[in-house]
């Protein structure tokens, strides 16, 4: 199984120390938080990692450095995450029609491996698709993917909506394990919330069954996975991991 790893974030919100070190690389105990995302792609079953890097990141690529099962991908401008998760799929080898797992790179999970048990589910449902997921509070909707459940499945998400047009208080979670069809529609994919390709545009046209989508539905389920993720994307974020982790502070 293939797996890809955004983590071309420019890491702003931790200058200046990302000047030097990129924030996937912070560590969490012993490790680099981005060796604890690899540690669980591997788990869940993924044979081959493309690590999705920006220029000024070549520090991820040193320390990786002779893994056989890890790529690496350049993403040349901050497009979005659909634009990342592109270029890693574009040059991570051959493709193949199977599953695709995608963890993204400022996410920790505490208290299970959220990958793992996604592949599980999928394996138990005939190998559909699979987004993990938690319910997150109405003033904070507008920061996440909100997933519209119809009968158990996916039946359509959002992008960063306000209260208002939230068709849920699910939001997506950091994990996807996605049918390789993704990737098509990312080719075409106009730019969206922000002015950049949305991974949630992309899947929304992989599970709405309308005329402009003729291949559509894909089946995708929801998993409210029972650990809690981890944003290691801001210095808040990072200590509550440290904690949550069980790393030593």
């Amino acid at each position: 199984m293939k797996a890809i790893i955004p983590a071309a974030g420019l890491g702003t919100r931790f200058l200046p120390v990302t000047r030097v070190v990129p924030k996937e690389m912070l560590p969490i105990g012993a490790k680099p938080a981005l060796e604890l995302i690899v540690d669980e792609a591997e788990s869940a079953g993924a044979d081959e990692i493309t690590i999705v890097i920006s220029h000024g990141k070549e520090l991820i690529r040193e320390y990786f450095k002779g893994k056989p099962s890890i790529r690496f991908a350049y993403q040349l401008e901050q497009k979005g995450l659909g634009d990342a998760v592109l270029a890693g799929w574009e040059n991570n080898g051959e493709h193949t029609n199977e599953n695709v797992l995608i963890l993204l790179g400022d996410a920790l999970v505490a208290g299970c491996n959220a990958s793992r048990e996604m592949v599980e589910l999928s394996k138990a449902n005939g190998g559909c698709g699979v987004i993990g997921c938690e319910r997150v509070p109405r003033e904070k909707l507008s920061r996440y993917g909100i997933l519209k459940l119809d009968g158990g499945r996916i039946a359509d998400l959002v992008e960063k909506p306000s209260p208002e047009e939230a068709p849920s208080d699910i939001a997506v979670a950091g994990r996807y394990l996605l049918p390789a069809a993704v990737f098509d529609i990312l080719r075409t994919q106009a730019p969206g919330k922000g002015g950049e390709i949305q991974l949630t545009d992309a899947i929304r046209r992989l599970v709405r069954n309308t005329p402009e989508e003729p291949a559509s539905p894909f089946k995708i389920l929801p998993y409210p996975y029972p650990g809690k993720r981890q944003d290691i994307g801001n210095p808040k974020g990072y200590f509550e991991a440290l904690k949550a982790m069980g790393a030593n502070v």
